[in-house]
């Protein structure tokens, strides 16, 4: 399948690039069987979930894994994104531009802290970066890591605006994005309406915003990413899978940790690991019922799973609805539901 079956044109003004007051999105509703197409408000959402389904968030939280840095024999300005924490004073890094990190190279934080790059993966351009002079928490010295298409400097309202209500497990360089549109009113209302709201931890990481580089997507390799599934979590999944009632993941990393860890026979387990699951057309689900989720860019992997979920046809078709009628795009933007 090629990279340019999932491709649409998008008018740069419908990315978003602020958040809104949390619950205040758009919600469009994608039917898969009647393929219609509803639109609503996203505290909508209440009128889709019965008392025998359930929703399965992911509560990795958003480290500020934005560092800006200077490179000690030039002074020339880098920015450092952090990746995955080795140990101590070790991290796996993205740092750009990647042409002033080389082996060797120092980068300063500020007067005290600094750091050598290690290492370098000449496949994914990730840095191994050595840490010195960390007074307290190399966290401290970073901020909101805001994705490349919006296009402003991370400010207060990011600290807040691009976490979820529920995130508590640290570890993600980007936002799980569907669960930013959930209010704790919403989910209030969702918890005394079905009762049976769980949790999984996928921690996202720079992948989710590198490109498909190969036209068959089939040679697309997706960078690993570290998971957990409690026993509480599989085991509520599995009743009401058994029971009739619809599992409801919220977002593509929620999918792709339950379609990791499922058996054949559409049951899950405890584990904890890490997955480079990549979900394209066509995709046999065997736990995900429905899909709440964000508009993704083109030729994106995101875009890929959607397609795979429901139809790259009737995608495609939603986009170019979404983009008739104003819906806002990407991180920021509104959300879909697809049934």
């Amino acid at each position: 399948m090629k990279k340019t079956n999932f491709l649409f044109e998008l008018p740069t003004e419908l990315i978003a690039q602020y958040p809104r007051k949390k619950g205040d999105s758009r919600l469009m509703v994608v039917r898969r069987n009647s393929r219609k197409i509803e639109h609503k408000s996203f505290p909508d959402i209440l009128d889709y979930i019965t008392p025998k389904d359930c929703l399965v968030l992911n509560n990795s939280k958003v480290i500020p894994a934005r560092i800006k840095g200077f490179k000690a024999s030039t002074g020339s300005k880098v920015e450092i994104l952090l990746v995955e924490k080795k140990s101590d004073n070790l991290w796996k890094a993205m740092v750009f531009p990647g042409k002033r990190a080389r082996v060797s190279d120092v980068i300063f934080i500020n007067d005290t802290v600094k750091c050598t790059v290690e290492n370098i993966d000449r496949e994914t351009g990730e840095r191994i970066l050595k840490f010195e002079g960390i007074n307290g928490n190399l966290l401290d010295y970073g901020e909101t890591p805001l994705p490349p298409y919006i296009d402003r400097a991370p400010e207060n309202i990011d600290i807040e605006g691009y976490q979820t209500i529920y995130a508590k497990n640290n570890g993600s360089v980007a936002a799980p994005t569907a669960g930013l549109h959930f209010s704790k009113k919403i989910l209030d209302e969702l918890k005394s309406k079905c009762g049976t709201i769980v949790e999984i931890t996928l921690h996202v990481g720079p992948g989710t915003f590198r490109p498909v580089r190969t036209e068959k997507i089939e040679e697309h390799k997706m960078e690993s990413e570290f998971f957990t599934i409690t026993e509480d979590t599989a085991s509520v999944v599995n009743k009401v899978k058994k029971n009739g009632g619809k599992v409801f993941a919220v977002g593509t990393t929620t999918t792709r940790v339950l379609e990791s860890v499922a058996t054949e026979k559409g049951e899950l387990t405890e584990k904890e690991g890490r997955t480079d699951l990549f979900i394209y057309p066509p995709y046999d689900f065997k736990i995900v019922d429905h899909l709440l989720t964000n508009f993704h860019l083109p030729g994106s992997t995101l875009i890929m799973l959607v397609s795979a979920f429901a139809s790259t046809e009737l995608i495609l078709n939603s986009y170019r609805e979404a983009i008739k009628e104003k819906y806002k795009f990407y991180s920021y933007g509104d959300a879909m539901l697809i049934l």
